[in-house]
């Protein structure tokens, strides 16, 4: 009986051919596909500014990551009115087929993103704890666009109705450094 059971069984693989014995073709190395590289513009070290000043807020330096599966940002505020730091981590969801971030700051927050790249503009939208102050939650949605002189533009709306309507929260810069200055 067992010889003849495992007669069926190499009669039967014999039969499927090849396509058993092989494994499944690999993807590629790392994440190289045109979708892992929508935010690739937004690489680099900076210097952050409000839209339309002068004034430096931040310095932040964006790494590509993890074989190019992830971007990570490494924010650094400057002054005693943005104390602290933070980061995010974005990566695209093959699966789902959208990009998603999270962020985690120096005070505990930590807000998760989703969205896609679209019109030249990537855009998020997550939940954002205390962000319309304390204990007040918000949406926000967080565009990332490059700009023609190779500068990035990132600019924010906030809802706290839900997304039935939007404010603006920030609008920023980022400026190419070659290095950060040294405090």
């Amino acid at each position: 009986m067992v010889r003849t059971s495992l007669a069926v069984t190499a009669a039967l693989v014999a039969a499927a051919g090849p396509t058993l014995a092989q494994p499944a073709p690999a993807g590629p190395a790392g994440c190289d596909t045109p979708e892992s590289h929508q935010l690739d513009f937004w690489v680099g070290k900076w210097e952050v500014h409000p839209n339309g000043a002068d004034k430096i807020v931040a310095h932040s330096l964006i790494e590509k990551k993890y074989s190019g599966c992830a971007v990570r940002e490494n924010w650094m505020p400057l002054g005693k009115e943005l104390t602290g730091g933070g980061g995010s981590l974005s990566s695209y969801d093959p699966q789902s087929r959208h990009w998603r971030q999270t962020w985690v700051d120096s005070s505990g927050t930590r807000a998760d993103f989703e969205g896609g790249f679209a019109n030249g503009v990537m855009s998020i939208t997550g939940t954002w704890p205390g962000f319309a102050g304390p204990g007040k939650d918000a949406l926000v949605r967080m565009n990332y666009q490059k700009q023609p002189d190779g500068q990035v533009r990132q600019w924010g709306e906030a809802s706290s109705d839900e997304g039935k309507s939007w404010k603006p929260a920030f609008d920023l810069l980022y400026r190419h450094v070659q290095a950060f200055p040294k405090f």
